[in-house]
């Protein structure tokens, strides 16, 4: 499909937004594989095995996210551009397009990276360790690297119907199974330790109450502005079916994320002896529960949803940086009169460029949940803030958007990097979930990024009439 699909990538427009021609049906399917990734099946399941029930709060943050998303899907339809660049320039100046594209780059990187990870575990997993983690992490670069750099969005759109299906289908079928493979909830609350039936489990983070709703927080921010959420919206047919398709992927996504967390929790209990002894890992719960502890068929198709989803999500955020690359800077910057059907090339070699970089941080990766939560706090403090502002409220001004951008920047990789010069400030010392003087990073970060964003938008200059036009046409300015 794949091969056949790329045939038709002839122009920018083929390659990084399908033509604008996605439909209703599809345009669910792809949303749903876009946000279905690794992120749940293997950073959600680390964190169920870890936390127990408290890694609810991982996924609802994105159920809150998606309903909010839901009632601005036509206005990101209507303004149809390529990238979220485009709208920060537009409402803020191309300084904050560029630090915008960093974030976005460096950000989803680290999402890629993660997507191999997982890619290594299912190897491992139904090679019965033939196929080491790190082998696997490989094949899963290869493929998934050239599998994009063929088709783009027309085949990242067509090959998401399938997967769609795969991954809603294994996961509601494998949950009951799982449960009674597991001896039910009473078998597994004699088990597992109290604090994984807790709200905020004790055992997580030195200040537990402040790090799990950190976790959801930042699921809820990256949802709220990812920019390759975005460009699915750019590729619907128009706006009336980019907002249904978000209203039918909201119960999708709450079906699958909600069915995940049940799935890791009883596992974890299923596999706690060797959880316990390290010759498991946390991560690979829900890969080895449709391995072992389910009937065959259906633990086959549910290895298939996570091979699914690693090939999706892996597909949409190596795609997504590279549009970045060419389009916001590239293009926007040196060439701008370059033809589209020559920026095809570069992109797809730009997609190899950037998978190399994110299989050697995989390589390198520790925690699955602990890369997922830093990639998630960075985009969201950096982009969402100053992107919602642009979309929804007509005060804010250029240099309010420019100095959230830059300072929400500079405080996140700031504090991120401090941890390896000066350790002593991380708590707990020497925990890979460990936080800046125990308050998770996203908290210093939000802070700086929403005050300085709000504040400076009641003192420097409001946007011109042109500008606000573009996000509200037919309104009238407010004074």
């Amino acid at each position: 499909m794949n091969f056949w699909r790329s045939s038709r990538v002839k122009s920018k427009d083929d390659m990084m937004v399908a033509s604008r021609q996605i439909s209703m049906t599809k345009m669910v399917f792809t949303l749903i594989c876009t946000w279905i990734g690794s992120g749940t099946f293997i950073a959600g399941a680390e964190f169920a095995a870890k936390a127990g029930w408290s890694s609810l709060w991982f996924p609802v943050g994105a159920w809150v996210g998606i309903v909010i998303i839901y009632f601005l899907a036509a206005k990101i339809r209507t303004f149809g551009q390529y990238t979220v660049g485009d709208i920060l320039e537009v409402r803020y100046g191309p300084v904050a397009r560029i630090f915008g594209a960093i974030a976005i780059i460096i950000s989803f990187t680290v999402i890629v990276s993660y997507q191999f990870k997982a890619g290594g575990y299912i190897l491992n997993a139904i090679s019965d360790g033939a196929i080491t983690v790190e082998q696997g992490m490989f094949m899963s670069f290869v493929f998934v690297t050239v599998f994009t750099a063929i088709g783009g969005m027309i085949a990242v759109a067509n090959t998401d119907l399938p997967n769609g299906i795969i991954i809603l289908s294994s996961t509601i079928l494998a949950t009951p199974l799982t449960i009674i493979a597991a001896g039910g909830w009473d078998r597994i609350k004699g088990i597992l330790p109290a604090s994984h039936f807790q709200v905020f489990s004790q055992e997580f983070g030195a200040n537990p109450y402040l790090k799990i709703p950190a976790i959801g927080l930042s699921t809820l921010l990256l949802l709220l502005g990812v920019q390759s959420m975005y460009q699915k919206f750019y590729s619907a047919r128009n706006p009336r079916e980019a907002k249904k398709a978000a209203g039918i992927w909201v119960v999708g996504t709450i079906i699958v994320e909600g069915v995940a967390i049940v799935i890791a929790v009883f596992a974890a209990a299923h596999f706690w002896p060797e959880l316990q002894a390290g010759t498991m890992e946390h991560a690979s719960v829900i890969i080895m529960a449709a391995k072992r502890m389910i009937w065959l068929p259906v633990g086959v198709l549910l290895l298939g949803a996570a091979t699914a989803v690693v090939i999706s999500t892996g597909m949409n955020y190596l795609l997504s940086p590279t549009t970045t690359m060419l389009h916001d800077i590239y293009l926007r910057f040196r060439r701008k009169d370059k033809p589209e059907r020559k920026m095809v090339w570069p992109q797809r070699i730009l997609i190899i460029v950037v998978g190399c970089v994110a299989v050697t941080l995989a390589w390198k990766m520790t925690s699955v949940l602990e890369q997922a939560f830093f990639a998630y706090t960075l985009y969201g403090v950096v982009i969402t803030p100053a992107l919602l502002a642009a979309l929804i409220w007509k005060k804010v001004t250029k240099v309010a958007g420019v100095v959230s951008i830059i300072l929400g920047t500079i405080v996140t990789l700031g504090l991120k990097l401090a941890g390896s010069f000066w350790p002593s400030i991380m708590k707990p010392v020497g925990d890979p979930n460990a936080d800046p003087f125990g308050i998770p990073i996203i908290y210093w970060g939000l802070a700086v990024s929403v005050l300085s964003l709000v504040v400076l938008s009641f003192v420097t200059k409001p946007p011109s009439k042109e500008v606000i036009d573009r996000f509200f046409p037919g309104k009238k300015q407010e004074n």
